[in-house]
């Protein structure tokens, strides 16, 4: 069980990362930065957080475990019930979504190589593996990967940059999900 005062602490590191996240960007925050803002000492900091994307990834964990559930048991077409091409599409939407809402926290904890290293990213990984293989798409393996690559958080911050909707990029998911998945 956690002491009172680590989950205090705990609790300021990760209410000053979420701000330093969401002030600019999620790339420059340092971990002395954060334990200034926390009012914690550094060894503090680092006795529960390694490094920045921890930090960003704890924070994330939260949103991705509510969509993980809606994809186990929530209703069609994000949860079962639905084609794989369907299921994939709400899935995208989804993503698209909380990627829009914690754009700043997937950017600290994803960047590079480091999004391959993540739970959520096996989780997603495995989902679409799975809607790949129930579709009778070949090479279900190397298609899982290329399917989740436009949901990479450099790209998506790309996009909106550009100044593509949310709802333009829900719709080109989608018809990636159908075209991709379409049983023909």
């Amino acid at each position: 069980m956690e002491r009172a005062d680590a989950a205090r602490n705990r609790a300021k590191v990760l209410a000053a990362a979420n701000r330093l996240f969401a002030a600019g960007d999620p790339r420059s925050v340092t971990m002395d930065a954060v334990a200034r803002e926390a009012g914690v000492g550094r060894g503090t900091l680092y006795r529960r957080y390694p490094d920045i994307p921890s930090i960003a990834t704890a924070l994330l964990d939260e949103h991705e475990r509510s969509l993980q559930e809606k994809l186990l048991g929530g209703e069609p077409p994000l949860g079962p019930g639905a084609a794989p091409a369907r299921r994939l599409a709400a899935f995208y939407a989804a993503m698209t979504d909380l990627l829009e809402q914690h754009i700043h926290l997937t950017l600290g904890a994803e960047s590079g190589s480091a999004r391959f290293a993540t739970g959520a990213y096996g989780f997603w990984r495995a989902h679409v593996r799975m809607l790949v293989k129930e579709a009778g798409v070949p090479g279900p393996d190397a298609l899982s990967d290329i399917l989740l690559a436009p949901l990479e958080p450099e790209l998506f911050a790309y996009q909106r940059g550009r100044g593509r909707g949310v709802e333009e990029i829900k719709s080109a998911l989608g018809t990636l999900a159908e075209r991709t998945l379409a049983v023909g």
